[in-house]
């Protein structure tokens, strides 16, 4: 060990070797030094642990730098292929966009637009009205403004119409979603308190009925879009509680989660609410997703009673957490295709969503033969798999995946192999098998 640590290569050893000139033609000597210092380290770390008996030559590990200066030149935010089978996977960005809404992206970050600018008066104009009309005319409701995510619509909500006053929410809906974004903690950073009412399977009319008093500034429902409690349950009906609230003056508030504006059941979901449903419904204020159900970019939606809307637009939070030109751009587009009645068509999430168990056996197959003309041991093999993005949590949508052999690899091997690839291919690991779903 000790002579091997003595005849690890200098850095400038390096230099000599001619990918490390020709790394030297593209990036700056310091980069270059740092990556070739990288190797070194994890050379030296791996003699210590008795993992490497023989220095490698050179030129091996000269090639080890230029990989290494490959992998660390792509950026960390790119492309990937998702073979997990979850259509809203968060940690790969949810829902992809159309065609349609990505050209609508790109003409609006190459060049100046309307944002803000009213072409009719000449004047300043609104961010706000470039979607609100598409989603008064698609849901029914009165009005309507974009904020950053679904988080943000909530807080604005629940800043802007309970600051100062009791919300009172069902004990069964306190929900937690990503990075602990929990509702009782978000009522707190708003200025509000929480009055939690009922137990955590039930909760009865009258338990808000009761809970209402002087400091009472909203009714707050909550959709479980994330979990479900099942058994012996019981929860209000959303036409009672907002019948309650009109009776006592006060705005109901429902934070919608997924956002879904289509009847899914065609593609086997079952019993996702609408967001006109809770607008047919009387809810004063809806917050819902628009990268979730809806199929469009990162944001949060919020419609409902003007009066509710223009006293968000008006509050000093909501410059904060605004809606940027790029995503503005994408959700118009995305609404646009709703509105044409082609959303099931134009929209990848839906269009995913929807795909049959005959086509996704089809691509299966063609896949599973190509791996095998490679010379892999494939086969196909009938899966589900979860929704995602915190929707639908109980069902999962039947499927078709392709399991891979690792061949001379680790199962585990095979899924890092493919996952530090140029072009990251993404599959999931189960009972011991590498898979790759088609949906």
């Amino acid at each position: 060990m000790t002579s091997l640590l003595r005849s690890i290569p200098k850095v400038t050893d390096f230099f000599t070797q001619e990918p490390i000139c020709l790394l030297q033609e593209t990036y700056p000597a310091a980069a270059v030094t740092e990556w070739i210092r990288a190797v070194l380290a994890k050379l030296r770390e791996d003699i210590l642990c008795g993992s490497v008996q023989e220095l490698p030559p050179l030129s091996e590990l000269s090639r080890q730098v230029t990989q290494l200066a490959r992998r660390e030149s792509q950026p960390s935010l790119r492309p990937v292929i998702n073979g997990t089978g979850v259509v809203l996977h968060t940690n790969l960005g949810r829902s992809c966009l159309s065609e349609k809404a990505a050209a609508a992206v790109y003409e609006t970050a190459r060049s100046y637009s309307t944002l803000e600018y009213n072409l009719a008066s000449g004047q300043r104009g609104s961010r706000h009205d470039h979607a609100e009309a598409l989603l008064r005319q698609l849901t029914g409701a009165e009005a309507a403004m974009v904020v950053n995510n679904n988080a943000a619509a909530v807080m604005l909500i629940l800043t802007a119409l309970g600051s100062g006053g009791e919300v009172i929410a069902s004990r069964g809906e306190l929900v937690e979603i990503g990075g602990s974004f929990r509702i009782p903690d978000v009522m707190e950073l708003c200025g509000c308190r929480l009055h939690e009412v009922g137990a955590t399977n039930k909760t009865h009319l009258y338990d808000y009925e009761n809970a209402i008093n002087e400091d009472t500034r909203a009714l707050l429902k909550v959709h479980t879009s994330n979990y479900r409690i099942m058994g012996f349950t019981e929860t209000v009906p959303l036409g009672e509680l907002v019948e309650l609230g009109h009776a006592r003056h006060l705005p109901v508030v429902e934070d919608l989660g997924s956002g879904c504006l289509l009847d899914l059941s065609p593609c086997g979901i079952m019993n996702e609410p609408t967001v006109q449903s809770s607008v047919k419904a009387g809810v004063d204020v809806i917050s819902f997703s628009g990268d979730k159900l809806l199929g469009g970019p990162q944001a949060g939606i919020i419609i409902g009673k003007k009066v509710f809307i223009d006293r968000m637009k008006r509050h000093q939070l909501s410059r904060a957490v605004r809606i940027d030109k790029m995503t503005l751009a994408a959700l118009v587009s995305t609404l646009q295709s709703y509105r044409a009645g082609r959303a099931a068509e134009e929209l990848p999430v839906l269009s995913m969503l929807s795909a049959g168990g005959e086509s996704l056996q089809k691509r299966a197959e063609t896949l599973c033969q190509m791996l095998r003309q490679a010379g892999l041991d494939a086969a196909v093999t009938a899966q589900k798999s979860p929704v995602g993005g915190g929707a639908v949590p109980t069902q999962e949508l039947p499927g078709y995946a392709v399991s891979i052999s690792p061949g001379h690899l680790t199962v585990n091997g095979l899924e890092a192999a493919l996952r530090m690839g140029d072009i990251p291919i993404i599959g999931r690991i189960s009972a011991g098998r590498y898979l790759l779903y088609v949906r």
